[in-house]
């Protein structure tokens, strides 16, 4: 079913989030009825999200944009499981602690995103510890795991792949699936909640969602996922050479964050427009049709103002001008401090980029050299036994280069 009748469905297909919905004529009635709950899960396995979570926010937000209430889901019990999905090895355990915080840190992304509040479409944030942590294991099982076949969850994807490449899947990690099924059917029972979202690879959870819901409380309920997405060149999303491009401030700058969008392959700019702005599609076809580079830029900053703020995302774009278009030394560029008695004494340039974290050996840097990739202060580097000291400071920082786009400036520290 494609000609959906609620504004909900209509702009989640327009955009181009649906990949799965568990009965689409349901749930386009029922989001014609009223303010829909509707929910998804993200477990806090670290202090920030990243870029390959921005699918499941911004289906929240569209969900809220279109009169519906949304829940955000934090995996404060789950976290301490680990799902298995796509993963090809057991996730690491972490403290009570370690995970609380981590969800203080997730948060204050998910209000740029959402409005929060206690009416009827506003946003809730809940966290799963508060019933999965008084849950007792034998009635667990007596009345939750009697509902799950043992031979149809061998036949879930994130079980059977890890199983095929021969890599151990804990009792412990194999009880995720459980766990998130009883999510769904705890907040059907006591939030109203009629709607799981999600990425595909979370389609067979949900669906044992949708069952547990029926089987213990008679609750209807829905499932829709989004694609996973990546880009046009197949590779995953959030995910770059340096590591992963993080959503919190802290983890990664404004201004590689906005690098990020501005770098993104040509064929993936209309897509990510779609799905990461509330630019009207009308005015995305405009884009499309002029400068690329216009609308790269337009995309970096839109998706910049919604994750980190509009005064940042000003900031990196006049960053990236001046540096790009001037060829101008800015102090908003990305720093890292070393001590001032290591650059009087002279710090080798290769250790000088690792410490950086342009590169990530001396091997890298001496492959970078030969091939001009590497730059101080705006001049090639040609010899890997150069070392550099205070007479390299202009205007109180040196500026390493890594190609054309990736710039970082060293700052000695007292």
């Amino acid at each position: 079913m494609t000609n959906y009748r609620s504004p909900f469905l209509k702009l989640l297909a327009e955009r181009g989030y649906i990949n799965q919905i568990s009965d689409p004529e349901g749930l386009d009635k029922l989001a014609l009825e009223g303010p829909v709950t509707a929910y998804i899960g993200f477990d806090a396995t670290g202090p920030s999200l990243h870029v390959g979570h921005m699918m499941g926010i911004m289906m929240l937000r569209r969900l809220q944009q279109a009169g519906h209430k949304p829940i955000v889901l934090m995996g404060g019990g789950t976290t301490k499981v680990g799902d298995p999905s796509g993963k090809d090895e057991a996730r690491q355990l972490l403290t009570d602690e370690i995970i609380g915080n981590n969800i203080a840190s997730i948060k204050r992304v998910f209000e740029n995103f959402l409005t929060f509040g206690s009416g009827p479409t506003d946003a809730v944030m809940v966290n799963n510890a508060e019933w999965l942590d008084e849950l007792k294991y034998i009635p667990l099982l007596r009345d939750v795991g009697r509902h799950f076949s043992v031979n149809r969850m061998l036949t879930f994807d994130s079980v059977k792949l890890r199983l095929e490449r021969d890599q151990p899947l804990s009792f412990l990690e194999f009880n995720y699936m459980i766990l998130q099924a009883y999510d769904f059917a705890e907040l059907a029972k006591t939030r109203g909640v009629r709607l799981q979202m999600g990425g595909s690879d979370q389609w067979g959870n949900i669906v044992n969602g949708i069952d547990l819901g029926r089987r213990l409380h008679g609750a209807g309920l829905y499932g829709l996922t989004c694609p996973l997405l990546t880009t046009a060149s197949g590779a995953k999303m959030g995910k770059t050479a340096q590591g992963a491009v993080w959503l919190n401030e802290d983890m990664l700058s404004g201004y590689d964050f906005w690098q990020y969008w501005r770098n993104v392959e040509d064929d993936d700019v209309a897509k990510f427009l779609r799905l990461f702005t509330d630019i009207p599609l009308n005015e995305i076809d405009q884009l499309i049709a002029g400068n690329i580079n216009d609308a790269k830029k337009r995309l970096a900053t839109e998706i910049t103002s919604l994750v980190r703020g509009k005064a940042a995302a000003e900031q990196a774009a006049e960053t990236a001008r001046k540096t790009f278009e001037e060829g101008a030394l800015s102090e908003n560029l990305p720093s890292v401090e070393i001590a001032s008695s290591e650059l009087e004494a002279g710090i080798g340039v290769l250790t000088a980029f690792v410490t950086a974290g342009l590169v990530d050996s001396n091997g890298d840097a001496r492959r970078q050299i030969k091939g001009g990739g590497l730059k101080v202060n705006d001049q090639t580097v040609t010899d890997d036994k150069a070392v550099l000291k205070t007479s390299d400071l202009k205007e109180g920082t040196i500026k390493l280069s890594l190609g054309k786009k990736r710039h970082i400036l060293l700052k000695p520290k007292a």
